[in-house]
């Protein structure tokens, strides 16, 4: 530990660090909103109208099973080797959990409640936003809780495979030097990073969702 640290202050006095950790944090944030915009926007899709999710499914499932790991140097190829390429790939790689974890919640919904929108005549949207959506919402943010981790992991998976800046080259540096201190600075940054972003998530499903929280203390 004390080798790790005092690499730690080595590498943050020439400032080693800061630029690279920058670059991974901003390609995990772009990466996850694209990610999970697009995977919320096509499970309501799929959700809300059969027959296009019909013919949708197939063809998203095809692209999930496809290894991001071989797909990368292709996105590289087309993209280049900056934030653009990481940023698509870290966004292939989070788009499915919240995809399944929308479609999940969407299909869990109290016949009841449907039942008493339904007497009110109340729209399509309004069933979808005032019943729908609040019943769906736990389940969503437990695919993006699992996806704000995944986006980590897809950025650094990223940079190994070809990148000019992030922590993932650090940590190539550090092995390919068997810098063991170096690579250990790097992890520990990393699983910081992951645990911040574990935090930012469960604040926000809890001010987002906050009747689940008013039911959970009342309990």
């Amino acid at each position: 530990p004390a080798e790790v640290y005092t690499t730690f202050v080595r590498g943050a006095a020439r400032g080693l660090y800061w630029e690279h950790l920058k670059v991974t944090v901003l390609q995990m944030i772009f990466g996850l909103a694209i990610g999970a915009s697009l995977g919320f926007l096509f499970g309501v899709v799929i959700s809300e109208f059969g027959r296009v999710g019909r013919l949708l499914f197939p063809y998203l499932v095809a692209i999930q099973s496809l290894p991001k790991v071989a797909v990368a140097p292709l996105v590289i190829l087309w993209l280049g080797f900056g934030m653009e390429s990481k940023i698509v790939l870290v966004a292939l790689i989070t788009f499915f959990p919240i995809l399944i974890n929308t479609l999940s919640g969407l299909s869990i919904v109290d016949a009841q409640r449907m039942d008493l929108m339904r007497v009110l005549k109340a729209t399509r949207w309004q069933q979808f936003r005032f019943v729908r959506l609040p019943s769906a919402a736990p389940a969503i943010f437990a695919g993006l809780n699992i996806a704000a981790v995944l986006a980590l992991t897809g950025a650094i998976v990223a940079e190994f495979v070809g990148a000019q800046r992030g922590l993932g080259v650090l940590l190539l540096q550090a092995q390919t030097n068997l810098d063991t201190a170096g690579m250990l600075v790097i992890l520990v940054m990393l699983a910081i990073i992951g645990m911040c972003a574990n935090v930012s998530v469960r604040l926000l499903e809890r001010r987002v969702t906050y009747w689940v929280a008013r039911r959970e203390d009342g309990a």
